[in-house]
């Protein structure tokens, strides 16, 4: 009796030592499921949940390896407009840090459930620099259906410096939640703000050639772009996939009477058909000059906005 009382005694302390080591091996991982809302552990990778590609872009090159950047909206799905499953809130509301984008972007953040204590609006700085969207229309846009632009322009990180702003908002979140302070995200800031400051120069010469002559976007999301290089932009709303219907080419039509244009900026490749109807009825060249709000099948935020800033240059080569 004995003899199995101790083999008993000692097969639990075996269980108990097997589940100690288990734990331990999970909590030595780098990521965190369930952080705490006083912010990460000191060693531990900060859950950083970002609402747009652009603000995925700063928070991994101003975090590094110290975050676990999390971006689940879908390559299809324009992020201004996708709407979350209770799966993606879930995933949110586990994070550390919230990143928004602000300006109105992403309007079901104001539906959900999320900690307000882990929300950070990034473009909240400047609040006083939004621009208005402009006029609404209720358009179909991709796998997301129908839905109107808000009264207020989002595509803040168009403009270099307001997303080099943005960048000061995202180390600062990051501080915050990461025992390490300020100082660990200090160079990842640095880099980051460098290449804003290049694009910026670099955008700012191509689109000196364009100072005074009227351009169109396909688009309405060009309104910071447009301030930050004095460009005079007017948009329609053709979606790059799908032909125009007869009333968008009648509002082109009529834009262009006051306004001759010989350049349409769109948001990606617009069909054959349409580039083609553009150059041949209105004399109008079709430039793709890429918001990036979601992730790109190659390259990054970077790479896209040189290969804008490239067509821009090549528009202006090409007469």
């Amino acid at each position: 009796m004995r003899t199995m009382r101790c083999r008993l005694l000692v097969a639990l302390a075996a269980l108990s030592l097997a589940c100690a080591g288990s734990e331990s091996a999970r909590d030595s991982g780098t990521t965190r499921e369930a952080p705490s809302e006083t912010g990460a552990e000191e060693g531990a990778r900060l859950v950083v949940a970002v609402v747009n590609y652009p603000l995925s872009w700063l928070a991994r090159e101003i975090g590094g390896d110290r975050v676990d950047v999390r971006f689940p909206v879908p390559a299809e799905e324009d992020p201004a407009f996708w709407s979350p499953g209770p799966e993606q809130i879930a995933s949110y509301q586990r994070a550390d840090v919230i990143l928004l984008n602000g300006a109105g972007y992403a309007s079901w953040t104001d539906r959900a459930s999320l900690p307000p204590s882990k929300l950070v609006d990034t473009s909240a700085g400047f609040s006083d620099l939004y621009l208005p969207a402009g006029e609404k229309v209720v358009h179909a846009h991709g796998p997301e259906g129908e839905h109107e632009h808000g009264e207020t322009a989002f595509t803040t990180w168009l403009d270099p410096r307001l997303a080099s702003r943005q960048a000061e908002a995202v180390r600062d979140a990051l501080a915050r939640a990461d025992a390490s302070g300020t100082e660990a995200y200090g160079r990842g800031l640095a880099r980051v703000q460098a290449s804003l400051a290049r694009l910026d120069t670099d955008l700012e010469a191509a689109f000196e050639p364009f100072a005074g002559i009227p351009l169109l976007g396909s688009h309405p999301v060009y309104q910071y772009l447009a301030r930050r290089y004095g460009l005079d932009l007017r948009s329609v709303h053709f979606e790059p996939d799908e032909v125009p219907r007869p009333d968008g080419w009648a509002a082109l039509q009529a834009l262009l009477v006051d306004r001759p244009s010989r350049l349409m900026l769109w948001e990606a490749p617009p069909l054959p058909e349409v580039s083609a109807r553009l150059a041949r009825e209105f004399g109008v060249r079709s430039v793709v000059f890429d918001p990036c709000g979601n992730r790109p099948e190659e390259g990054d935020f970077l790479s896209v906005m040189e290969a804008n800033v490239a067509r821009v240059t090549a528009a202006v080569e090409g007469g």
